[in-house]
């Protein structure tokens, strides 16, 4: 087995263990308003805090991966993430909240983000990159699927505090397995990339966060990059920034017990990992932005009957929502990181880093907005009704990407 697979698992084990922190907000609102009385749109700010520095940290992680090595990065994240989480222990004002768990939190998981998939796939294969972008995306639904019904028995049954310590101890656990195991480049084993040929592993890039920024301007220049972060915009808006986060809390909304939906959040994690894999077979094969048509377009009319299928108890139509949301939730990066791979070459990490900020950015600003709705109105329905009309615009902007000429991709 070439050495590049073995490179895979180790991120796909690191994955999955930095992922428990991404299934503890949703967990978290009830608990912090009951215990503190702070508003749910306080707690959704500093949910929105987080999400968005999980997305503008990626591309400054992406390139300084490049100038420091993927697992000093990586090892260090993972630290900061067991820190910042282990704080919120001993908060007792909502601006603590917002500094370990936003802040703190949302810089390291931003150095956990996709970027890191990103890099490891772009530096170790050449054949099956497809495949493997599915797989590592995969494993943060695994970890989802692993913490979230632990996570939701502890809430319920000790308190938020014992959830918080068991995310920190997730994270602390993992750090040591990526010094050790994981390896920044395949020359540093003198070795080929999978399906590729063999090259020096190229000097370390200074000036991490001026390239960055720099390749932000160049690809900013271009209307893929726009297409591209728009249609990113309305993913995380309609994952991250509602379903995980405020899909427990509107299902307890209609008598729903706290276990039993974040259980079914833990299926759409089971259906994610299907789901996700086949997409990467997919776009090995299909067009990218036919396939970002599709996801988008399924999606926006699963969200448009969920306010129909909230009810105390789990019923069939509920489970075929699930199984189908799931299925989608995360298959829209293989394609995303293929067409940025398109038409950003080597760039194409951190060009899928910024296009991940505004991933984040859009799941930020519902996070927030959700929790502002339900204040307001009493329901989330709203919010769901309005991210279904979301998808079905990224819909068509996924169609009004341009192909680029083979000879240019070259």
């Amino acid at each position: 087995m070439h050495r590049a697979w073995f490179v895979a698992a180790v991120a796909f084990v690191t994955i999955i263990g930095a992922a428990a922190f991404a299934s503890l907000p949703g967990l978290l609102i009830e608990p912090l308003h009951e215990e503190f009385d702070w508003s749910r749109g306080t707690i959704g700010f500093a949910v929105s805090v987080n999400l968005a520095l999980y997305g503008l940290t990626a591309p400054f992680a992406a390139a300084l991966m490049d100038r420091f090595g993927i697992r000093r990065v990586v090892a260090l994240a993972l630290l900061v993430i067991s820190g910042g989480t282990v704080a919120t222990l001993w908060m007792t004002a909502s601006w603590q909240l917002v500094l370990f768990w936003g802040v703190l939190v949302g810089l390291g998981s931003g150095s956990m983000a996709l970027a890191f998939a990103a890099t490891v796939t772009n530096r170790w294969f050449t054949a099956r990159r497809g495949l493997v972008t599915g797989i590592l995306t995969a494993a943060g639904a695994s970890g989802q699927l692993v913490f979230l019904p632990l996570l939701s028995w502890l809430v319920v049954h000790h308190g938020w505090r014992p959830a918080a310590v068991t995310v920190s101890l997730a994270a602390l656990v993992v750090a040591p397995f990526v010094w050790l195991l994981l390896r920044d480049h395949p020359a540093d084993v003198g070795l080929a990339p999978y399906g590729g040929t063999y090259a020096e592993k190229p000097a370390p890039a200074p000036g991490a966060a001026r390239r960055a920024v720099t390749v932000l301007f160049k690809a900013a220049r271009t209307g893929p990059f726009w297409l591209l972060a728009g249609t990113f915009a309305i993913c995380g808006a309609s994952t991250n920034g509602l379903v995980k986060t405020h899909f427990v809390p509107a299902a307890h909304d209609h008598g729903m017990p706290v276990t039993a939906a974040a259980g079914l959040l833990a299926v759409v994690g089971v259906f994610d990992v299907i789901g996700t894999i086949a997409s990467g077979w997919f776009t090995d094969r299909f067009e990218a932005r036919r396939l970002l048509a599709v996801y988008y377009a399924l999606r926006g009319i699963s969200l448009m009957f969920l306010p129909m299928l909230l009810a105390p108890s789990v019923h069939p139509p509920m489970v075929f929502f699930i199984i189908f949301y799931g299925l989608d939730w995360v298959a829209t990066v293989p394609p995303t990181i293929a067409l940025c791979r398109e038409h950003y070459g080597e760039d194409s990490a951190i060009v899928f880093g910024w296009v991940l900020a505004s991933h984040q950015v859009g799941a930020a600003l519902v996070a927030f907005l959700g929790g502002l709705a339900r204040d307001a109105f009493g329901s989330y329905d709203l919010v769901w009704y309005a991210s279904g009309a979301l998808c079905a615009m990224a819909a068509l902007m996924a169609m009004v990407i341009r192909r680029r000429p083979a000879a240019l991709t070259a």
